[in-house]
């Protein structure tokens, strides 16, 4: 099976045209032919790029704390905060010690991790734009780009703690002193749901970075190969030309979103959770989400390809082979 180079059909760009092609570079590399060694191959990529993504990325807020048992429940925690402070103070000669060794070596593995997985982008888009099941060669011939996109995303991700770690601390401590106080302040739930919102704005944020770097200026350091700001400044051009655009690709991302975590549940209910364990596996459950995951990556490179030929990561079909050229018909003799 031959896909035709999306960009090469001019056409106004779309969201749902784009479908149709990721769905068939979904088949092209998975079901024809099927080949297990592939699934793993491309699924080891694929679990690479997204290291330290899975789950637990979302902030959750919960607004139960005070309800008809509230004052019980206060009381509770006081009695609980008073016992962990008193036994906080008492054994401090090996609680800060071990404090200190969990957070340096949390963030080491942050860091391998973040290092890891920004070669895993580079890896899994070489297998879908080029349909390969190759693991040594894009780890070495993106080892540049992905160092680059390493050191950007660390910066994002330091910039993002030193405005949300604040804001998380302010909220915390403004719950326990209304917790310890046995009854909610006005003034401090009003400042818990500005600081609340605050989080929820830089979050959108940091998430739209994240969305926009990963679906395509990923993309565009696989093609240039140039750093990450080169390339973000490349897509910035793009963004601020086609906003609109952009933007709905953003909503129909979270559309997708949700129909594939419906298919998701499906599954599993369908399945009575029997699925649901296998996915909760690592790597595993790379392996077994590999069309959905083939299909968006796929879906984010088609769409980017809209935008022109230069855009363009999939290679062009190879040319019909030349039909041999015929002998010149032999001339009549003369008599």
């Amino acid at each position: 099976m031959t896909i035709q180079p999306f960009s090469t059909r001019p056409r106004e760009i779309s969201v749902t045209e784009i479908i149709e092609p990721a769905f068939d570079r979904v088949k092209l590399m998975l079901f024809q032919p099927f080949d297990l060694t592939k699934w793993i191959v491309v699924g080891f990529c694929a679990w690479l790029a997204g290291l330290g993504e899975r789950g637990g990325s979302n902030l959750n807020f919960s607004n139960n704390s005070f309800n008809n048992r509230g004052t019980q429940h206060a009381e509770q925690f006081r009695e609980f905060y008073q016992k962990a402070s008193d036994y906080v103070l008492a054994n401090l000669g090996w609680i800060i010690p071990v404090a200190i060794f969990l957070i340096v070596l949390g963030l080491a593995l942050w860091l391998l991790i973040l290092w890891v997985s920004s070669r895993g982008k580079f890896m899994f888009v070489h297998c879908v734009a080029l349909d390969k099941a190759e693991v040594d060669v894009p780890w070495h011939k993106f080892a540049d780009a992905a160092n680059s996109l390493f050191w950007f995303r660390l910066a994002v991700g330091l910039v993002g703690m030193l405005l949300t770690l604040p804001l998380l601390v302010f909220i915390g401590v403004t719950i326990v002193r209304m917790l310890l106080q046995g009854e909610p302040d006005f003034g401090r739930v009003m400042l818990s749901i500005g600081l609340g919102l605050g989080l929820i704005f830089f979050s959108i944020v940091f998430a739209l970075i994240r969305k926009f770097m990963m679906d395509f200026v990923v993309p565009i350091m696989f093609l240039r190969g140039g750093s990450c700001l080169a390339a973000w400044r490349e897509f910035w051009g793009l963004l601020s030309t086609h906003p609109g655009q952009f933007t709905l690709y953003i909503l129909f991302q979270i559309v997708m979103a949700m129909a594939i975590g419906a298919i998701v549940v499906m599954a599993m209910l369908i399945t009575c959770c029997i699925a649901a364990c296998f996915l909760a596996i690592p790597f595993v459950g790379t392996v077994l989400l590999l069309p959905i995951l083939i299909f968006k990556r796929a879906y984010a490179l088609y769409y980017l390809a809209q935008f022109g030929p230069q855009y363009d990561v999939f290679p062009p079909p190879p040319a019909p082979p030349t039909p041999p050229a015929q002998p010149a018909p032999l001339a009549p003799l003369v008599q």
